[in-house]
């Protein structure tokens, strides 16, 4: 993960490092994401999750595009 002050830093850095762009997130997304990923995870119970409990954490924190699908 690499973190940009704007959409124009982010086509910069691609254009100079020949790396595709890719998708980005907002901080509030990040958070979000951070918060659902993490939250749980020192639950004695926690046991990973499933491909589509992933899918259901990244649609909430609105990663909906053909990216994120497994």
């Amino acid at each position: 993960m690499l973190l940009f002050r704007s959409e124009e830093d982010v086509d910069v850095w691609s254009a100079r490092t020949g790396e595709p762009r890719g998708e980005t997130l907002t901080l509030q997304q990040v958070w979000a994401l951070s918060q659902l990923w993490y939250g749980d995870r020192m639950d004695p119970a926690f046991r990973g999750r499933s491909a589509e409990q992933v899918g259901a954490i990244f649609e909430r924190v609105g990663m909906t595009s053909e990216f994120w699908r497994p």
